[in-house]
């Protein structure tokens, strides 16, 4: 967890904005029986990175969030009560695992808020969809107010079926499309990506892609962000390695000649009053004005070279919205 928070701050000044969020993991991370000592050592890492005075002196602002426990584990109460109630200021998000419901959502709003009732921003939460239940729930779970984002859990989901998906469903394998059950073809892991991906979009939430566990191949590894991003529509992933971030953020950001495209459109456009244009021997309108802002927003969030009056369009700090 320190290595991870180490390097966010070394991305952040290199890219001028946090282009990676840091969640630290209260569930897997903590041994049994050990849980309230894990989360004390949380509020000591939070609160510690929350003041780094090298970023704040730079106007940064980094993205750090917590992994508690479920709702109903024994340690969830505590998690919450000790990690909100003492680093809730250095907080950006909370991450509650195995979700089931929109209740479950809300028993942890209600934990969270009562941690830390003095906050004047509610602490927003990021989500893991894990089971064929949460994945049929996903869009009344993703509809709460306080729901920032929705992650899909593969090898949770993957083991939730009592052995009926195999084990070739948690990787990414070179099989031909026919034979291939890897993450990317078994019908049932592809349908709960995408029905997460859709919640997310109906509701204006970030879909969060899961992890790949070939660590050491790059090539797979980018190709799989590439396929998530662009076929599936999610809009971030998670990492599970340091050597996974820099292809994640190349996969996650728009092509340069997009970024060109997108910054000379949204130029013409302004400069008509928002009115239909033609370039390049295409019409352009308030539909596509959105896509194209949304390619320089994605640009931005991932740390992509962007033309110098495009850069112009963002402060130096980084959005809310999350890449």
């Amino acid at each position: 967890m320190a290595k991870s928070l180490q390097m966010q701050a070394e991305y952040t000044q290199e890219f001028g904005l946090c282009v990676f969020d840091v969640t630290l993991d209260c569930e897997d991370g903590a041994p049994t029986g050990g849980e309230f000592d894990h989360a004390n050592m949380v509020v000591a890492l939070a609160n510690s990175a929350g003041a780094a005075p090298e970023l704040i002196a730079s106007g940064l602002r980094r993205r750090i969030g917590v992994r508690v426990h479920a709702v109903d584990h024994g340690a969830f109460e505590s998690d919450v009560a000790t990690i909100v109630g003492q680093a809730g200021a250095a907080l950006s998000y909370v991450m509650v695992p195995k979700v089931e419901s929109l209740d479950d959502v809300k028993r942890a709003v209600a934990a969270i808020d009562a941690a830390r009732p003095t906050r004047v921003t509610p602490l927003p939460l990021h989500v893991l969809i894990e089971s064929p239940m949460a994945v049929s729930q996903a869009f009344a779970i993703a509809s709460h107010l306080r729901v920032e984002s929705l992650s899909f859990g593969l090898m949770d989901f993957v083991s939730s079926h009592g052995g009926a998906i195999p084990a070739a469903a948690m990787g990414v394998n070179a099989a031909p499309a026919g034979d291939n059950l890897d993450q990317f073809h078994h019908p049932l892991v592809l349908r709960a990506k995408t029905e997460v991906a859709s919640a997310c979009h109906a509701h204006g939430k970030v879909p969060s892609h899961c992890v790949v566990t070939e660590i050491h191949d790059a090539g797979v590894l980018e190709s799989s962000a590439r396929r998530a991003a662009d076929a599936l529509g999610y809009t971030r992933m998670w990492s599970i390695h340091p050597s996974q971030i820099r292809p994640i953020l190349r996969a996650f950001a728009p092509r340069a000649d997009e970024v060109d495209l997108a910054a000379d459109v949204i130029a013409a456009a302004q400069a008509q009053q928002w009115a239909p244009i033609a370039l390049s021997g295409r019409l352009h309108d308030r539909a596509s004005y959105r896509y194209f802002w949304q390619v320089l927003e994605r640009a931005h969030q991932t740390g992509a070279p962007m033309p110098k009056a495009a850069q112009g369009y963002f402060s130096p700090t980084p959005l809310d919205r999350k890449h």
